[in-house]
């Protein structure tokens, strides 16, 4: 999320959500989860998780530019 901001502010185009999604990977994602018994929605289910990790690593990517670096799991 911060690295398109800064693109918007350094002057160059945003990538379209829809655009920022490939559709062959989704398949093939939903694909494994059903073939590893893995529920799509629902607590532990796939959108779950997927929603987990893209807001992890949004959040990351937020304190990374606040603090201007990366953090340590050694940071309290």
């Amino acid at each position: 999320m911060t690295d398109v901001m800064s693109d918007i502010e350094a002057g160059e185009a945003a990538v379209d959500a829809p655009d920022a999604v490939d559709d062959g990977l989704v398949a093939e994602l939903v694909a494994r989860a059903q073939a590893g018994g893995v529920k799509l929605t629902g607590e532990g289910g796939l959108l779950a998780e997927l929603t987990r990790k893209v807001l992890e690593s949004a959040l990351e990517g937020e304190l990374t530019d606040h603090l201007g670096r990366r953090m340590s799991p050694r940071c309290p």
